[in-house]
Order: structure tokens, then C-alpha cells, then sequence
């Protein structure tokens, strides 16, 4: 290896260090808040009714907002987007955590996830274009995608320390001393992209009814949750939602620089990639969601703790995702690694019915959580790698957003879904139950279980839909990948 060729790879790996800080930033602060919600509630004096919104705001945001801000990062450069995505997110993390009431705190929460709209898909493309060598790409993809199949744990650890040892508002604050140092080092190590000038590229019809469809979506789903699948606002929510894209998909069809080229989705391998990202995000909510209810209201346990729990599930998945990206991916490609990672997703939750008011966390949860992390490290690179793999750098962009709006949606729905689900099961069970003296326990533990039968059902699906769709055999290699060198420059 030349001296050149041995720099330029150290530099790519130093890019990685920064790109898998700002992933798991973003993906962190997904749960990162929830866990301190019941002391910024406290402090704030909002309502139980209000609540939800702190956590809605950051969804409807980010969802709906992803398709553009990966389209934006084509036409003015991954570099800038991403060095403005870290400094606007630290600045909305800054007033989120100076926050003197409700109102601020929403609004700080929504421009949490209008940064990190156009943050995560810069950060997924610049992945995709600085890694170009096959062994050093798959060495990649495997950090990446361990970060992103743990950093919804991660949130849940430090949630539960920096509220219990510091105060709510450091759930916030932790965001500047991540986004901070690595706004500074991007703007140092990563190469200057090209900037397309010419602003007509800019698809505004699109950008109007993806943006107004995909929030019609994250909404009318948010409002499922808390509201009931027959409120008006849920039921309009997503009628629009439906109805915008719709026709999104024909305004693409017909104009001449659509904000998604139908041909990224049309691939069968990545539209499986994508498929199998979103299930991972609806079926994920009931690990993460009813098991820290279940280990806190049931089993007792303090936010950190708790929090500390899901520690083995990222034991196991740290190995699985390299071992299946580096060593297994390469020889036996997507569909076995990504189904089978489904399967044993699915069989863990199916452990977890079995949990009951008298169950231990040795012997009832951590037997599951081990299962699912080798699961999980098993889908997530791999799904992420098939589904920007072989796609146009002008296309990087908006095929990141897609995985991140896939992981977002998927988890939109999956907790309206499984939170109605279970709130369902335990209002029966309570209602015909009346004469056990734990009633109110049991309800809700029979509610937990009907979740993860449902999520357990939804990785089933999942499995077979990546069997479909994803294919076997090594990734193919374009003649010139081998060899290929990307530019870094300062």
C-alpha cells in the first residue's frame, strides 16, 4: 500500500468516527428524552394529555421532512448539510434543555428532528460514497449498522443516568458535546462534494406532497395512539395521508428532476432493503417500548437500571453485525442473514409471552434479549447496505432518506399499533378479571405479551418478505469498485 493510498484510508476511517457519532446522536435521542419525560413534566407542569407531544413533535418533523432534507444534501453538498445539521441540531438540543416551559420545549423538540431530517441522510450517503472498496465498505457498514440497531438502548442507558444523577435537561445538553466537537472535525476532514447550481432541480410539487403526506402519516398514526383509530383526526390524518401520496407517486412519474427517481425504490433488492429496515423499525417498538414498561412498573426497576438491562441485547449485537457484514454477507449475501435475523427476532418476543408478574429478569428477559440482539445485528447492516447499494451519487442522497423514513414510519406505526393493541388486551383482561386481588398488574402484563405476540408476528412477515425480495449469493462488484480510491481532500 502506498503512502498516499495508506493516508487516504486512515482519513476515511476517521470520517466513519464522525459519521457514526452524529448517526448515533440522531438516533439516540429517539428514546434518549422519553425516559425523562416524567421529570420535565414535573418541572415543566404539563399534563399527562400534553406529554406525548414532546415525543410526536420530533416524529412528525423528522418523518415527514427526511425525502427533502436527503435531496437537499444531493444538490448543495453532504458536507454542508451535515456540518448544518450537527450545528442546528445543538442549537435546537440548547434551547430544548434551557426550555422554561411546555411550548418551548415542543418547539425545540420539532426542530430536534428538523435538523435531524437533513443530518441522517447526509450522514447514511456519506457512508455510501466515501466507502467504496468492498472489504473496507463492509467494515463500515457493520459500525454503522451495530450503531443503529443499538443507539435506541444507547438513549434508554443514558436517559436513565442523566436524569437520575444529573437532571432532565442534561438529556438535552449531552447533544452540544457530541455535535459540537464533530461539527468542528467534519468541517476540517471531509471532502468538498459538488454543489449543483442549477435551483430548478429543486422538485417543489414533490417536496410539497411527500412532506405534507409523510406528516399526514407520522400524525394520523401519533394520534391513533393516544386518541383511538376512530378520531376524526386520526381517520382524516390518514385519508390525507393516503391521498398526498398517491399523488406524490404521479408527480414523480411525470416531472423532469423528481425529489425520488422512482428507479431507487424500483430495484427489487433495495426496495427489500427498505421493506426490511421499516419492519425492523414497527416490530423494534416491542422490545424497546413494553419491556422498559414491563422491567419498571413490574419488575421494579429505576430508570437506569433498567436502562442497563438491554445491555446484553448490545453485547450480542456488536458481534452478529460484524460477523454477518464482513464474514457472512460477503459469501451468502442479504436474504439468509436478514431473514434468519427476523426469525430469531421474531422467537425472542415470542419468549417474552411468557413473561408474568412473578417472572425474574434472568431467567424470563435476558434469555430474549439475547436472542434479539443477534437478530437485530444480523438484519441491519446488511439490510442497509442492500439498499443503497449500486445507487447513482446523485441519487446517495435521497436513498439515505429513504432508509431513515422506512426506520421512522415503520416505528410510527408500530407504536400506535402495539400501544392499542395492548391497551386493548389489558382493558379486557381487567374487565373480566375483577376479583384478582393484582389486577391492575396482571392487566397491564397481559397487555405487554399481546404486544410482543403482534410485534413477533410482524418479524414473521418480515422474514418472509426479505426471503422474497432480498437476493442470495456474494453482492455483485462493479469492475472498478475494487480499485476505486475517493478523493479526500481538506
Amino acid at each position: 500500500m502506498s503512502p498516499s493510498t495508506e493516508t487516504s484510508s486512515r482519513l476515511r476511517w476517521l470520517i466513519l468516527a464522525l459519521i457514526g457519532v452524529a448517526q448515533l446522536m440522531v438516533v439516540l435521542d429517539v428514546t434518549i428524552v422519553n425516559i425523562a419525560l416524567p421529570s420535565a413534566q414535573e418541572a415543566l407542569g404539563f399534563s399527562d394529555e400534553s406529554r406525548q407531544w414532546v415525543v410526536t413533535a420530533y416524529a412528525l418533523s423528522f418523518g415527514s421532512l427526511l425525502l427533502v432534507g436527503g435531496r437537499v444534501g444531493d444538490l448543495f453538498g453532504r458536507k454542508r448539510v451535515f456540518v448544518l445539521g450537527l450545528v442546528g441540531f445543538a442549537a435546537a438540543s440548547a434551547l430544548g434543555g434551557f426550555a422554561s416551559s411546555f411550548g418551548v420545549l415542543v418547539g425545540a423538540r420539532a426542530l430536534q428532528g428538523a435538523f435531524a431530517a437533513l443530518l441522517a441522510p447526509a450522514t447514511l450517503s456519506l457512508l455510501t460514497t466515501t466507502f467504496t472498496i468492498p472489504e473496507e465498505r463492509n467494515r463500515a457498514f457493520s459500525v454503522f449498522g451495530v450503531i443503529g440497531a443499538s443507539g435506541a438502548a444507547v438513549g434508554l442507558i443514558l436517559g436513565g443516568g442523566l436524569t437520575e444523577y444529573l437532571d432532565w435537561r442534561w438529556t438535552m445538553f449531552v447533544n452540544l458535546i457530541l455535535a459540537v466537537p464533530v461539527a468542528v472535525a467534519a468541517v476540517r476532514v471531509l471532502p468538498d462534494d459538488a454543489v449543483q447550481t442549477n435551483r430548478s432541480r429543486i422538485d417543489l410539487p414533490g417536496t410539497l406532497t411527500a412532506s405534507a403526506g409523510l406528516f399526514a402519516l407520522v400524525y394520523g398514526f401519533s394520534n391513533a395512539e393516544s386518541h383511538g383509530w376512530g378520531s376524526p383526526l386520526t381517520i382524516a390524518g390518514l385519508a390525507a395521508a393516503a391521498a398526498l401520496l398517491v399523488t406524490f407517486v404521479a408527480v414523480e412519474r411525470r416531472v423532469e428532476h423528481p425529489l425520488l427517481p422512482l428507479r431507487v425504490v424500483a430495484d427489487r433488492a433495495r426496495g427489500g432493503g427498505f421493506l426490511a429496515l421499516a419492519v425492523v423499525g414497527a416490530g423494534m417498538f416491542g422490545v424497546f417500548l413494553f419491556l422498559t414498561y414491563y422491567m419498571q412498573q413490574t419488575l421494579g426497576f429505576s430508570p437506569l437500571v433498567s436502562g442497563l438491562a438491554f445491555l446484553p441485547m448490545m453485547a450480542m449485537i456488536l458481534p452478529a453485525g460484524a460477523i454477518g457484514q464482513t464474514r457472512l454477507l460477503p459469501r451468502f449475501g442479504p436474504r439468509p442473514l436478514v431473514a434468519v435475523g427476523m426469525l430469531l427476532s421474531a422467537a425472542a418476543l415470542v419468549w417474552f409471552t411468557g413473561v408474568t408478574v412473578d417472572s425474574s429478569y434472568g431467567a424470563d428477559v435476558l434469555p430474549g434479549l439475547l436472542v434479539v440482539g443477534l437478530g437485530l445485528g444480523l438484519i441491519f447492516a446488511p439490510a442497509m447496505d442492500t439498499a443503497t447499494r449500486g445507487v447513482d451519487g446523485p441519487d446517495a442522497g435521497v436513498a439515505s432518506a429513504l432508509v431513515n423514513t422506512g426506520q421512522q414510519v415503520g416505528g410510527s406505526v408500530g407504536t400506535a399499533l402495539l400501544s392499542t393493541l395492548a391497551a386493548g388486551a389489558a382493558g379486557a383482561y381487567a374487565s373480566t378479571h375483577q376479583a384478582a386481588a393484582d389486577v391492575a398488574a396482571q392487566a397491564a402484563v397481559h397487555g405487554y405479551t399481546t404486544a410482543f405476540t403482534w410485534a413477533a408476528a410482524v418479524f414473521a412477515v418480515g422474514a418472509v418478505a426479505a426471503w422474497l425480495l432480498l437476493p442470495s449469493g456474494a453482492p455483485d462488484v462493479a469492475p472498478d469498485d475494487a480499485a476505486a480510491e475517493p478523493v479526500i481532500a481538506y
